[in-house]
């Protein structure tokens, strides 16, 4: 059996609010690998965690990020949207798998500076699409990198020179065996996003992910568990 890496979708959200500190804590707590989380900017360039371009869905006020300062963010939701800081302060040595929804290459260059700076570049990987991976290789050689891909038809060979990812990250109803073979044979880890039961859990670890994303980290956790224990008895048995 492969080491399947366990990511918190958001830190935990089913026992703290998704993409809050309490939330990542949860998820490391229960047992996570990595914690993926979403960074935008505020309107001062500030790099939070928030995946929505509002926070209406959250945080019941119909604000775009884009127009609130730090401190206007802040006091709209008690401060308990963190900043790229604190989440990294807050995993302590724990990786983090850092989405990149609607970023632009200043965005981009922003939040990876952000990274460097924070001296966590060594465990902070980026997921997301082709522009905005483009844009983090673009902005750091040595990013390593989870190319988002949605589709069944292959990322082409020109882009894959461009964004040199680590993994390929898909959607989990597109994993199969034949393509976790055919994406490691190639040369890449293959992650799967974002499985929430058993069945969809343990399908995953049979074909050869090397990665899961979750939003129910204990669950995942426990599946993985036990997936070692046969196979370690597996092993005893042979």
């Amino acid at each position: 059996m492969r080491t399947v890496t366990l990511v918190g979708h958001r830190g935990d959200p089913y026992v703290a609010r998704e993409n809050t500190l309490p939330s990542l804590l949860a998820a490391v707590e229960r047992g996570a690998d990595a914690v993926e989380i979403d960074v935008r900017l505020t309107r001062d360039g500030v790099p939070v965690l928030l995946h929505d371009d509002t926070l209406k869905r959250l945080w019941g006020q119909d604000r775009p990020l884009s127009l609130l300062s730090h401190a206007e963010l802040a006091g709209l939701t008690s401060g308990r949207v963190p900043t790229l800081h604190e989440a990294l302060t807050a995993v302590g040595s724990h990786r983090l798998m850092v989405d990149l929804p609607g970023a632009d290459e200043s965005a981009v260059r922003a939040i990876v500076g952000a990274v460097r700076d924070g001296g966590a570049a060594d465990r902070v990987y980026y997921c997301g699409g082709l522009a905005a991976m483009v844009a983090v290789r673009a902005t750091d050689p040595a990013a390593e990198i989870a190319l988002t891909w949605t589709t069944l038809a292959p990322p082409r060979p020109v882009l894959l020179d461009v964004v040199r990812p680590r993994w390929l990250n898909y959607c989990f109803g597109l994993v199969s065996r034949e393509l976790a073979d055919h994406v490691h044979a190639d040369g890449f880890l293959l992650s799967a996003w974002t499985a929430d039961t058993r069945p969809t859990m343990r399908r995953l670890v049979r074909r050869g992910v090397d990665s899961i994303t979750t939003n129910r980290v204990a669950t995942l956790a426990a599946v993985l568990r036990t997936a070692r224990a046969r196979k370690g008895l597996e092993g005893l048995e042979g």
